[in-house]
């Protein structure tokens, strides 16, 4: 068999190809995690006005912007390939988006709400147009199911890396370029995200290689791309699946800061951060900090806050241990049956919240780091099976379209964050939250307990049952790969 397609890629290859979703994620995870914050306790825009901006353009980013991009970007052809022009040319005005979007100009009341609408709809096209084709990339740059593996394990490590500093550090760093003000702060965090972000999209460009191309007598239509999408099973399963993982991240992730807040014993978490020698370590590290001449680390000091930075930043440390897992499992067993067994392995630790009293923080955080370890196997899988089904499409139908595939999952991510989002709402609501309270309602309790377990399980133990109906098992992998192999080096003649 030849070949084509299907070299090693370096070392180097892959850490570049990584570098470009870390730039993109310390843009997309202070989106999500601060933007709404940032409008409206840094930038002085009113809740609802926010909410709006915010609604409305992530509507455009998932409905408009992204679909766009796919059918141009499967439609470009320049000497660098198809999908790492884009890359390149998307590479400052990310950068420099980035930083005005999180810019607090003297502007009247109007004028703030013109420029962030501005400022947003701007970014999030331009995040579109640079993460898209930065997606499809990864489909392109080799046909080895195996390297795909290791390409996607390099990339989320770097995903968890940026997730890590933005979810954990990006605070204690506002108040520390700051000097204690958090607009200046802000603004220094983002011109240093701004700076790395561009240098490492550049760095992406240049280390890698597209050498997965269609064949050139290939020619299809839009229409034609959509039919041959409607026909393929292991895409609707993919794209039902990206909906449901999703919406779990975002109702689990959205709810755990109630759960720390009213559920968890206050006393007990206190008592959790002395006796592990958390407190002890964050004196210590501002005696150091203070001793020469620096701010001291701005950890949040109430025990809730405090022990929730804490949990999150140990659920991804883990997610990061299991990424590492995630290649060597995937090519002993393919990717289908290693995402299953492990989605469903982390969802037991999530349903274990369920039954867990209040004032016993030891067993939240290990169940906590052990979800966190199973889910970090599935996280490169999931990219990496997006990427098999444009092989599947190509191996089916004879036509690749590989960024009209990749942005599918990423509508559907958006749609899957936008429901996980609204649920938090919706259920705290059905339960009776009352916001501001200093304690709520005995249901409205036992409301988020069910919220950060059964709930936010359910999606993901959905998303096991609809990996049986994925056809592409590790033995159509070696299929699929062995007569793409064979058909790419005639040529791109069909069989």
């Amino acid at each position: 068999m030849s070949d084509y397609g299907m070299q090693k890629l370096s070392i180097g290859e892959k850490i570049g190809y990584s570098l470009g979703d870390l730039a993109a994620n310390l843009i997309f995870q202070t989106l999500i995690t601060f933007l709404a914050f940032f409008y409206t306790d840094v930038f002085g825009i009113p809740a609802g006005t926010a909410a709006t901006i915010i609604f409305i353009v992530g509507l455009l980013g998932a409905f408009v912007f992204t679909p766009l991009v796919a059918l141009l970007a499967d439609r470009t052809n320049t000497r660098w390939g198809k999908f790492r022009p884009w890359v390149l040319w998307t590479a400052v005005p990310f950068g420099v988006l980035a930083l005005l979007a999180f810019s607090t100009p003297d502007l009247g009341p109007h004028g703030k709400v013109f420029y962030a609408a501005t400022t947003y709809t701007l970014l999030v096209l331009v995040y579109a147009a640079s993460n898209l084709p930065y997606a499809a990339l990864s489909g392109v740059l080799t046909g080895s199911m195996a390297e795909r593996n290791s390409v996607s394990a390099y990339r989320f490590v770097a995903v968890m890396i940026a997730q890590l500093m933005v979810q954990s550090l990006l605070l204690p760093l506002v108040l520390i370029l700051g000097g204690g003000d958090k607009v200046q702060g802000f603004h220094n965090a983002m011109l240093l995200f701004a700076v790395v972000g561009t240098i490492f999209l550049l760095i992406t460009f240049f280390t890698t290689r597209e050498r997965i191309v269609p064949a050139p007598e290939q020619k299809s239509s839009i229409t034609q791309d959509l039919r041959d999408l409607a026909g393929n099973r292991p895409w609707v399963v993919m794209l039902l699946l990206t909906i449901l993982v999703f919406t779990t991240l975002a109702l689990k992730g959205g709810t755990y800061v109630y759960y720390f807040e009213y559920y968890l014993d206050e006393a007990a978490l206190a008592a959790f951060l002395q006796n592990i020698g958390f407190n002890g370590f964050i004196d210590g590290l501002n005696s150091l900090l203070t001793g020469i001449g620096l701010t001291e680390f701005k950890w949040p000091e109430d025990p809730a806050t405090s022990a929730f930075s804490l949990f999150n930043a140990g659920g991804i440390i883990f997610m990061i241990v299991g990424i590492g897992f995630s290649k060597r499992l995937a090519d002993r067993f393919g990717k289908r049956d290693v995402f299953g067994a492990a989605l469903f392995v982390s969802t037991l630790f999530l349903l274990a919240f369920l039954v867990y009293p209040p004032d016993r923080i030891g067993v939240v955080f290990v169940s906590q780091i052990l979800h966190g370890f199973f889910y970090g196997i599935t996280i490169p899988l999931l990219w990496a099976m997006i990427a098999d089904v444009a092989d599947y499409s190509e191996w089916k139908n004879n036509r690749r379209a590989t960024a009209i595939i990749f942005s599918a999952m990423l509508c559907g991510l958006k749609l899957g964050l936008s429901i996980g989002g609204a649920l938090v709402a919706g259920i705290l609501a059905h339960y009776g939250y009352q916001a501001g309270a200093p304690a709520q309602a005995a249901a409205t309790v036992d409301g988020i307990r069910m919220s950060v377990s059964l709930y936010a399980s359910l999606p993901f133990l959905a998303c096991v049952v609809l990996l049986f109906f994925y056809e592409i098992n590790k033995t159509m992998e070696s299929r699929i790969e062995r007569e793409l192999g064979e058909r790419r080096a005639r040529g791109g003649s069909a069989p």
